[in-house]
């Protein structure tokens, strides 16, 4: 039987102090039940520190990333508030393990959303719409981990970034985008990359988190997912992306 209390303190105690820990379940053979478990008594820890809930991520929403870890869903984190990068500001570099960067768009929710949704009425429940940035990072040792680790290592979720927000009813089911650093293209792709349509993304965050027991409310933001992989950061970077017919987002990754 997990430690599930025990697995959570270790995993939240890592990022608190930016460090490295050994893998949980380097087999792979963890329930991805007990994955969620851990992961959610991890935030948990946070949030009685003083921490608010203030959306989910979502992870794995190409396809091909999927067939590559052998799952057939998606995977989903929590966001809290002391995770936001306010747009064209700092966070500092040892706030991170192994930190990446990847370009997403982001919902705001103007109301609860929670079930087995249409395309449709996830959109109706959309306030705005945003170009993103997630930081990623994981806390094992080598940047080593099977499937549940990363579950329980909030999907790799450590930082968000959020632009100017926008009309959602304009559409955004394949806008193209650039990734950044220092000036510099690094990754170039599309909204469409996140499951062929960033509203399945929102569509699978009501499904998901509703499971959980934490419908999704209004005002959270939902992360939809990495339109291209993800890119190592180093301190000193500004970071920043752009997205057709939206707008532009970027922070500084301080040394």
């Amino acid at each position: 039987m997990i430690q599930v209390d025990e697995l959570a303190e270790r995993l939240d105690s890592a990022a608190r102090a930016s460090r490295e820990v050994t893998q949980i379940d380097p087999e792979g053979k963890m329930p991805l039940e007990d994955a969620y478990a851990i992961q959610r008594a991890s935030i948990q820890r946070r949030i009685s520190r003083g921490a608010r809930r203030a959306g989910v991520k979502m992870g794995f929403t190409s396809r091909a990333k999927m067939v590559q870890m052998g799952i057939g869903d998606v995977i989903w984190g929590r966001l809290t508030d002391d995770m936001l990068i306010e747009e064209g500001m700092a966070t500092s570099f040892a706030r991170f393990v192994h930190p990446r960067a990847e370009p997403e768009i982001a919902f705001v929710l103007k109301k609860p959303l929670s079930g087995h949704v249409t395309a449709a009425e996830a959109l109706a429940s959309v306030e705005a719409v945003a170009p993103a940035l997630e930081v990623i990072d994981s806390r094992y040792q080598d940047f080593k981990f099977t499937l549940p680790d990363v579950i329980a290592d909030n999907a790799s979720s450590s930082g968000f970034v959020v632009g100017p927000w926008c009309n959602p009813r304009d559409d955004f089911s394949n806008l193209g985008l650039t990734m950044s650093i220092d000036g510099r293209v690094v990754q170039v792709g599309s909204t469409a990359a996140i499951l062929g349509h960033p509203l399945r993304s929102l569509v699978a965050a009501a499904r998901l988190s509703e499971a959980a027991g934490e419908p999704l409310q209004a005002g959270w933001v939902v992360m939809a997912g990495g339109a291209t992989p993800a890119e190592w950061l180093k301190p000193g970077q500004y970071i920043s992306i752009e997205m057709e017919r939206l707008s532009v987002a970027g922070f500084h990754m301080q040394a």
